[in-house]
């Protein structure tokens, strides 16, 4: 089972989703329900709702990019240290993800922008699970288990 908590940076989230907390809420509780991955364990992430200048400044100060992005992810274990980390506790905190309203905002209709802001929260949630895209190989799989999940909350 997953949990996430909301964290809203930026009150111009709520002119795209009145109540960001519901909106995650019932997508979590669609992921739980159709995940047959999660149910032993309760795995929980906070999801920062930010902008272009505050995810800009996580950027460089922990990637060292002084650049904008869509999307963060913090993960708290490396992909090996989060299977151990599973086997000894039922509840683990997997990490945190920062997603930029001004890189999605311009999406005119509410569908479009629910489906980017699903795409982007999705993407960050399969890092704090440990998958990463460096390399092709890599970046195929993750898009598999990305489009995987995104049928759990559709």
């Amino acid at each position: 089972m997953i949990k996430a908590n909301v964290i809203l940076h930026s009150v111009v989230w709520k002119k795209y989703l009145k109540n960001p907390n519901s909106f995650i809420g019932k997508k979590v509780k669609l992921f739980n329900k159709k995940s047959k991955l999660y149910k032993k364990n309760i795995f929980i992430f906070s999801l920062l709702l930010s902008r272009s200048k505050e995810i800009k400044k996580l950027n460089k100060k922990f990637r060292k990019m002084n650049k904008s992005t869509d999307v963060l992810s913090f993960p708290f274990y490396k992909k090996e240290h989060l299977k151990k980390m599973i086997k000894r506790n039922k509840e683990v905190y997997i990490g945190d993800i920062i997603v930029n309203l001004d890189k999605i905002k311009d999406k005119k209709k509410k569908i479009k922008f629910q489906e980017e802001f699903n795409k982007l929260w999705i993407h960050g949630l399969a890092h704090l699970f440990g998958h990463k895209h460096k390399k092709n190989q890599d970046f195929f799989i993750m898009q598999s288990i990305e489009r995987k999940y995104l049928k759990y909350i559709n």
